[in-house]
Order: structure tokens, then C-alpha cells, then sequence
């Protein structure tokens, strides 16, 4: 059962949230309030994905929302009405985990909230435009060390098996991977698994 939250300001989406995801038999929606302050002071323990509005009327930066959020122990699907790039890639630097626009289907989010709880991130066609028309936005310079782990990594080996061909400890190798992540993180391009690292490598042509 994953336990899903609504942050929003508009009451008739919160009331359609509600009605969505009462027929999902896996989500349990815990909340549906109007601000992330009502959230948090909530009892009882964090939802395990919260849907974060971009844009609320309490006017907090979407990207300090979701730091919150992310801190309490919530990982978060940031929804909008509209593809705002440039908010959308602040909110991904400061740690949300996927964007999607609010005309999707309830299949579609649900396999966002289902990728997201499992530790991905949901790669909506609106999160791929922004960052494919993000001009200020440079791949992370990786180190040699870095890179070869990533590569290694990435292609499927183990951390052990990546860190004997590197011939250096597991918990080196560790360090270099985990150096990796917050560059791509930094970079607003947040890379928490395996797979995640993966398509960095393909989209960055770093196995080339």
C-alpha cells in the first residue's frame, strides 16, 4: 500500500482527487490539503509520495516546498496546470521527483505515483521538454574515477563487481557513485536508481 498526500489550493481538484484514487486499490490518500504547512503539521507519519501543486496561493517557491517535503520524509510529484519550465527544473533541483501536467489520465498517474514511491522518477513528456530546452543547464563534469564507476555501474554490474574493476574498496566506489548523484541532482536532473543512472549515461552520450 503506498499512502499518497494532495497539496493543493483548489478545493474541486482535491474533491476529484479524492474520488480518483478511492478505486486504486494499492494508494491510500491520507490527506488533501491546501498548503504544506497544513501538511506537516498533520499527526502521524509522512506520506510515502506527496502530489505537490507548482503553485499555491500561500506563494512559497515551489522549489522551498519541496525541500520541505523532501526533508520530512515524503518523496514528491510535483502537478501543475501548465509546463512552466523553468520552475519546473527548480522544483527537480531542490529534489522532486517527477512533473506531470494535470490533463493526464488516472493510469498514467498512478504509474508516476507507483514509479516515484519505488524510488524512480516519473519522466513525463513535460519534465523531457524542459530539460531538452534548458540552455543554462550543463551535464555535470564528472571525474575520471566517477565516470568509469558510473559506467560500470550503470552497464549492470554490481558496486563490488564496478569497484574490483576499478580496483579500488566498495566503499570508494561508493563514494564516487554517490559524488555522481549529486552532481546529476545539482544539475536538476535527479538520478536515484540504477535505471536512473542508466538513461543519464545514454542521454549524456557517455558511453560513446
Amino acid at each position: 500500500m503506498i499512502t499518497v498526500a494532495a497539496v493543493d489550493d483548489d478545493r474541486m481538484l482535491l474533491d476529484g482527487m479524492r474520488s480518483w484514487l478511492a478505486g486504486v486499490e494499492r494508494l491510500r490518500l491520507v490527506a488533501a490539503v491546501a498548503t504544506v504547512d497544513a501538511l506537516l503539521a498533520a499527526p502521524g507519519p509522512p506520506p510515502d509520495v506527496v502530489l505537490l501543486d507548482l503553485l499555491l496561493r500561500d506563494a512559497r517557491a515551489p522549489e522551498e516546498n519541496v525541500r520541505r517535503l523532501r526533508a520530512a520524509g515524503s518523496r514528491v510529484l510535483v502537478i501543475s496546470t501548465v509546463a512552466d519550465r523553468d520552475r519546473i527544473l527548480a522544483a527537480v533541483a531542490a529534489g522532486a521527483d517527477g512533473y506531470l501536467t494535470k490533463d493526464h489520465d488516472l493510469d498514467t498517474l498512478v504509474a508516476a505515483i507507483a514509479t516515484v514511491a519505488g524510488g524512480g522518477t516519473a519522466h513525463s513528456p513535460e519534465l523531457a521538454f524542459a530539460w531538452a530546452c534548458d540552455t543554462a543547464r550543463d551535464r555535470p563534469r564528472l571525474a575520471p574515477r566517477e565516470r568509469q564507476v558510473l559506467l560500470d555501474y550503470a552497464s549492470g554490474l554490481t558496486l563490488k563487481a564496478a569497484a574490483r574493476r576499478a580496483r579500488i574498496s566498495p566503499h570508494t566506489a561508493k563514494y564516487y557513485l554517490d559524488q555522481v548523484k549529486e552532481k546529476y541532482r545539482l544539475a536538476g536532473r535527479p538520478s536515484y536508481t540504477k535505471s536512473d543512472l542508466a538513461r543519464r549515461v545514454r542521454e549524456d552520450g557517455l558511453d560513446r
